[in-house]
């Protein structure tokens, strides 16, 4: 294997065997290879892929895809049936929530023990054990035994074990969703180190903006397969498409984007209505400006025709500015009486980021709409309080009756934002009032 790969998988499969009743293992052994009592579960099925030095790649599918199983055959706890697994380096991993751990020793104890695991020495964790305790932040309970820990103390004191020993590949399958949003801060700033110390992160989550934003590249699994491999946000489109789409259509999409091979996933490509006929380009609306990526998802009751951007004045524009006001509209057609409704909005970066959003109604109230072909026009009024820069509008239909999501579409439409003074923020938004007033004391 290149020294530049830190894990490399070469079909490799993994088969559990399934009795219908516990005295066919005893028939089995006696049977030997003459007679089979068992039936075959291929949780992981030919997986070929490569991670190099340094990359975070994420991985999505739905439950039982096979993607814990992958990570624990990466881990070593459990043997691939066939098939070839490399790695190169010590691997840190945050699986099952408290694997690793035991319950009658302390959080002090445990921490000993499992960096001992990953080949550190007694001085080694000596030398490290003030910043492991300080990230846990768990206080005098490191030193009670971990069974009388909550769920969110285990995964702290189990990250910080893992992430501060720095690991050559680091491995976290939906750990961090158990933690506080002051924690996931926390865990995913030291993500970020460890990334730009060269540390490879395979990383399992089912939250589509965490992957966008942290990986390189995600895989999708479905049924123990590696469908295609991407760009995250090729790869997170990819999975909610399949999730939501009905159940006879699933095979197809699945087919579909394994036909794409790696590094490409097709999206479908509608034109809506709202880019068709556009005028000329002036200062408010720019012609060109057509998304390449709008991804439409199968219709279930709801049509969405379109996303459109007004100004106050009552134009359609995608050249806004910088503090103004504008209306973004969505239209369209309740195909089917649909109970208990409502509608959403997000806005995202180029990077697939959703940095705002608003629902109609508000939480927990719904519309109730009897009959068919009821047309539709919801409007957001909206403060561009964003950075200068392209942005994407997209929303959906949701249902909290069944089938959940009516319809959606992603990246239906594109804006620009402009200004004509220096920006005094960064990242996305721009939360600036007055200039900065310096005093020199």
């Amino acid at each position: 294997m290149s020294s530049e790969i830190a894990i490399k998988l070469q079909n490799v499969s993994k088969c559990y065997h399934i009795y219908d009743k516990p005295r066919d293992r005893l028939m089995q052994m006696v049977a030997g290879q003459r007679k089979q009592y068992y039936r075959e579960f291929w949780a992981l099925r030919n997986v070929s892929f490569e991670i190099k030095k340094g990359e975070t790649v994420g991985i999505v599918g739905r439950n039982g895809s096979g993607k814990s199983t992958l990570l624990q055959v990466i881990c070593g706890t459990l043997n691939q049936t066939v098939g070839d697994v490399q790695t190169l380096g010590r691997i840190g991993a945050l699986l099952e929530l408290g694997s690793g751990f035991n319950p009658e020793f302390t959080g002090h104890e445990n921490v000993y023990m499992n960096a001992a695991i990953l080949g550190l020495s007694r001085a080694e964790v000596d030398e490290r054990y003030d910043d492991i305790a300080a990230f846990a932040d768990i206080g005098e309970f490191i030193h009670q035994p971990v069974k009388t820990y909550s769920s969110g103390m285990i995964v702290r004191l189990a990250f910080a074990v893992q992430a501060m020993v720095d690991p050559d590949i680091l491995i976290v399958d939906e750990a961090l969703a158990v933690g506080d949003e002051r924690f996931q801060r926390k865990c995913f700033a030291r993500l970020d180190e460890l990334k730009a110390k060269g540390t490879s992160i395979l990383f399992v989550s089912h939250s589509g903006p965490q992957v966008v934003e942290l990986c390189d590249r995600a895989i999708l699994m479905e049924r123990g397969e590696r469908v295609c491999t991407g760009s995250p946000m090729e790869v997170v489109r990819a999975y909610q498409k399949l999730i939501y789409a009905p159940a006879e259509e699933q095979p197809r999409l699945i087919e579909e984007f394994r036909a794409i091979g790696t590094d490409k996933i097709a999206v479908e490509t509608t034109p809506l209505e709202a880019e068709q006929d556009a005028p000329a380009q002036d200062q408010y609306f720019d012609a060109g400006m057509v998304p390449e990526s709008t991804t439409v998802y199968p219709e279930q009751g709801a049509r969405i025709d379109a996303f459109e951007v007004f100004d106050k004045e009552g134009r359609r524009c995608n050249v806004l500015k910088a503090g103004g006001e504008y209306d973004i509209v969505m239209r369209g057609n309740l195909t089917d009486a649909v109970s208990r409704v409502f509608f959403a909005m997000h806005i995202r970066t180029v990077s697939g980021v959703v940095i705002t959003g608003q629902r109609f109604p508000d939480e927990g109230k719904y519309f109730d709409c009897e009959g068919a072909e009821r047309e539709f026009r919801v409007t957001f009024s909206c403060k561009m309080v964003m950075l200068p820069g392209v942005y994407f509008v997209g929303g959906g239909v949701w249902s909290e009756s069944e089938p959940t999501l009516c319809h959606r579409i992603l990246d239906a439409s594109m804006f620009r934002v402009v200004s004509d003074q220096g920006a005094r923020s960064f990242g996305y938004m721009d939360v600036s009032v007055d200039e900065p007033a310096l005093e020199l004391l």
